[in-house]
């Protein structure tokens, strides 16, 4: 294989694609990562098994060929190289690199003992607007669970009803739901969190449209020259729609920002309680208020105005209220309540794609 590429494209592919690469897999070639030409253009590519991630970019290639190189080394010394023209050149699976002032030499493995790149069987596609998809992932993803144990709850459900697409991630603590309209086909997967991380890192402003395909077993979104695929994780997701109330007795809409600030300066005074705090909605005030205590430290109560009917009094995880209120965009926040066992609500009054539900903490 001999090519020139230029540093700033080989260097924005291997951020892209390296971080899959695992430094700590029982096949060693899995910390590497693959150079392949495949007509005059140049594919890097990673994978952990569980994820696969691949990226091609323009070159001018000479020879034909494929190696792959330690990813870590590779990503950081491309880094570091200046911008202009990169020269290279594998010669018995060893990487010669050739820039303005460098020459070096990477010992590789050959291609040949590099996973093949997963291959989607009959596949069907949905074609996303990136702006709005960007902004689902990050609206739901933060509420996944990190707890192994539980692999189900470390995935985001997507799913379709009624011509909409769901995305919906819970911790068993809280759960965010954002709906996309206009979907007209049967969707129902459960796609990896952290694999739903890379699709997020992958999209720039300047991406019209992202692909995401998928069959039985897994799913490849398309962005640009990105391709990434995932396994599916298999299992069944909770029947979250059921802890929904069907009413509230409560809801009080504020500013947001005036919720945040609240909230924020109350949970200085939570840490010792593990973040609770006592929220409490009053109607003949036409306020609501947050209560928080440490014994070591002190008390504080922090009120806001709000339009407010019915009175209520909750105990929740202040982090949670601000991870929530962080993922919204709008300029009000409604929150709905009824008793102080049951799930906070919290939705745009503006917006109603977009949902974030909170557990109460048992006091």
């Amino acid at each position: 294989m001999r090519l020139i590429v230029t540093q700033e494209n080989l260097a924005r592919a291997l951020n892209t694609v390296s971080r899959v690469a695992s430094t700590r897999a029982s096949l060693p070639v899995l910390s590497n990562v693959l150079l392949k030409t495949v007509d005059n253009r140049l594919t890097i590519a990673a994978t952990n098994l569980d994820i696969a991630i691949s990226e091609t970019i323009g070159a001018k290639i000479t020879t034909q060929g494929a190696l792959t190189v330690p990813a870590r080394l590779m990503q950081d010394f491309v880094s570091s190289l200046p911008s202009g023209p990169l020269e290279l050149e594998t010669k018995d699976n060893k990487l010669i690199l050739k820039a303005e002032r460098y020459n070096s030499t990477i010992n590789g493995v050959s291609a040949d003992e590099f996973p093949a790149m997963p291959v989607l069987e009959n596949s069907k596609e949905i074609v996303f607007d990136v702006k709005s998809f960007k902004t689902a992932l990050g609206q739901v993803l933060f509420a996944a669970s990190n707890d192994e144990a539980r692999p189900v709850l470390t995935g985001v459900s997507v799913y379709s009803d009624d011509k909409s697409l769901y995305f919906a991630a819970t911790d068993s603590y809280r759960l965010a739901e954002k709906v996309l309209p206009g979907i007209d086909q049967d969707v129902s997967l459960l796609l990896p969190a952290h694999s739903l991380q890379e699709v997020l890192r992958a999209m720039n402003d300047s991406d019209d449209k992202i692909v995401m395909a998928y069959d039985e077993q897994q799913a490849r979104f398309t962005v640009g020259e990105t391709d990434i695929v995932s396994r599916l994780i298999d299992g069944n997701y909770p029947d979250y729609k059921r802890l929904l109330p069907a009413s509230f007795e409560t809801t009080a809409t504020l500013p947001r920002q005036s919720m945040i600030e609240i909230t924020k300066v109350s949970s200085l005074f939570a840490r010792e309680a593990a973040g609770s705090i006592t929220l409490s909605i009053d109607e003949d005030d036409g306020k609501i208020s947050i209560d928080s205590i440490a014994s070591q430290v002190g008390e504080n109560t922090a009120e806001a105005e709000a339009k407010v009917k019915g009175s209520a009094k909750i105990t929740l995880n202040s982090r949670y209220i601000l991870d929530a209120l962080g993922a919204f965009n709008g300029k009000d926040i409604n929150i709905r309540v009824n008793g102080k066992l049951d799930p906070c609500v919290l939705s745009d009054p503006a917006d109603t794609s977009y949902k974030h539900i909170i557990m109460p903490v048992k006091s």
